[in-house]
């Protein structure tokens, strides 16, 4: 992996291979909580890395025993209806969901209330067989408020996620994996190693198909069953004017592996 470089403080960018962007929360005094600054340094590498060819993938993770343990309580416990209302955060998250290349979760430890939100951000979790996903929110008297209600029982089902959020206990990796909030489960000391080579697996294939492919997926969430056949054919219809594409065909046919351009 490349010489991580440190922004501020809350996180270290660095480069494994060539096109994999990797994020590292770097709290470990506050078990990485995600406090404003932590998520606006977030959006600042992510909204680089969408304009930045050489970035096809991107993997955040934590500590080996957090990944992140929540949102900053102090910094929460400023904040008033009003205040509350017209933060940034919200803002941030929009940005977080809308970056339009594969986004990959290597999860270690704890990921908690806005750790378990930024988790399921992620198009793809890796998590160690140690890992605990939690809304704990329950606890301090409020409720998950960067999609904790909504994304979770989209990823797990109303059963499991009506008894994380209200009861506020925390799952484990396996049973993660078993509703479908997390893709693989890996011993705790390979969580990071397998995101990041199947981040590169991914960053092997054509950006293109992989940027509509995301998007066609993450459509099946907003629209219905006929809505998003349409658009995954027009999708499919475009890259036939692909150099990617074309390249792909001829490789399979050459038996030989593709070059992907992204053209």
């Amino acid at each position: 992996m490349n010489t991580t470089t440190n922004i501020d403080d809350d996180i270290l960018l660095s480069r494994y291979q060539e096109h994999v962007l990797v994020i590292t929360l770097n709290r470990p005094e506050a078990r990485n909580a995600l406090r404003n600054q932590s998520l606006r340094e977030i959006t600042t590498a992510l909204h680089a890395a969408a304009s930045d060819d050489t970035v096809r993938a991107v993997v955040i993770h934590g500590s080996q025993t957090v990944f992140a343990a929540g949102a900053d309580i102090k910094e929460m416990a400023q904040l008033n209806a009003i205040s509350a209302l017209t933060d940034s955060r919200p803002e941030f998250w929009k940005i977080i969901s809308a970056f339009h290349k594969p986004l990959l979760g290597a999860v270690n430890g704890y990921a908690l209330g806005a750790g378990c939100e930024l988790a399921m951000h992620m198009d793809i979790v890796i998590a160690g067989e140690n890992a605990k996903f939690g809304q704990p929110e329950i606890n301090l008297g409020t409720i998950p408020g960067a999609g904790g209600t909504q994304r979770l029982i989209k990823a797990v089902g109303k059963a499991l996620a009506m008894k994380m959020v209200l009861s506020g206990e925390m799952i484990n990796a396996q049973t993660a994996m078993a509703a479908g909030l997390v893709a693989e489960v890996t011993s705790d000391d390979t969580t990071l190693e397998r995101a990041l080579t199947l981040a590169c697996t991914i960053a092997a294939k054509s950006p293109l198909a992989i940027r509509l492919a995301k998007e066609a997926l993450l459509l099946s969430f907003e629209m219905p069953l006929s809505a998003g056949l349409n658009a995954e054919r027009k999708s499919f219809s475009l890259l036939a004017a692909s150099d990617d594409r074309n390249e792909g065909i001829a490789a399979f046919l050459e038996k030989r592996k593709p070059l992907f351009l992204g053209k």
